[in-house]
């Protein structure tokens, strides 16, 4: 792969991942809720998701997806269904940000404690950002026809194994740095307690936001 594509290759991946969606709506949860670092995991357990696409179409099975509507269009199904599932989620008064939010705080002094149902909590939270990064990205209808339209036509360009490493960790890099940065911007100390104070706002606009793209991609498959 000549470097004036792998610079084609950097920017297309850059643009793909700044593009806000699902994804971000992910990353912003899980930063507000667990805080620093389960923004972190989730945005590159996310990461691994675009890796394991970027490998995909490497291997040419992006062409039998897209030669296989059937199929292309049964995992669109159940990527809608997820997003759906997480936008009532967040709507739901139950587990939402805002009341996340308000049992981190009070889990605090627990902790401190030593309290074990602390300890299990926090597993499971961190088992939930790191299932959500990776679900949302290989169940992304949006994500999927990313690869199928624009990445494909590098694949051509990885003529060498070093070509073809580039094809896979430039967009798994890329993607986890994006969101990285993000986690980061928005648990800076300066920026965390504004949002802490709308968070119930918050929660309300990403149920909304995810249940719109459920319903956008079963709309046009």
């Amino acid at each position: 792969m000549s470097f004036t594509a792998w610079l084609s290759l950097l920017a297309i991946c850059c643009l793909g991942a700044m593009s806000p969606g699902p994804s971000l709506a992910m990353v912003v949860r899980h930063t507000l809720t667990g805080g620093r670092g389960k923004g972190i995991l989730c945005a590159w357990a996310h990461s691994i998701g675009i890796g394991l696409y970027a490998l995909v179409t490497l291997l040419g099975l992006a062409v039998v997806l897209k030669q296989a509507p059937m199929v292309f269009n049964g995992i669109a199904i159940i990527g809608a269904l997820y997003l759906a599932w997480m936008g009532v989620k967040a709507l739901g008064s139950n587990g939402g940000i805002s009341d996340k939010l308000d049992a981190g705080n009070s889990s605090d002094s627990a902790l401190a404690e030593g309290g074990d149902s602390v300890a299990g909590h926090s597993r499971a939270a961190t088992l939930a950002a790191a299932r959500d990064g990776l679900a949302i990205s290989l169940f992304n209808p949006k994500i999927m026809l990313f690869f199928l339209a624009l990445f494909s036509q590098f694949v051509m360009a990885a003529d060498s194994l070093i070509g073809q490493s580039l094809i896979v960790f430039t967009p798994l890099v890329i993607d986890g740095l994006w969101y990285t940065f993000i986690a980061l911007i928005l648990s800076h100390p300066s920026v965390l307690p504004r949002l802490r104070a709308k968070a119930a706002i918050i929660d309300k606009l990403s149920g909304v936001v995810l249940i719109l793209l459920a319903i956008r991609v079963i709309v046009t498959i």
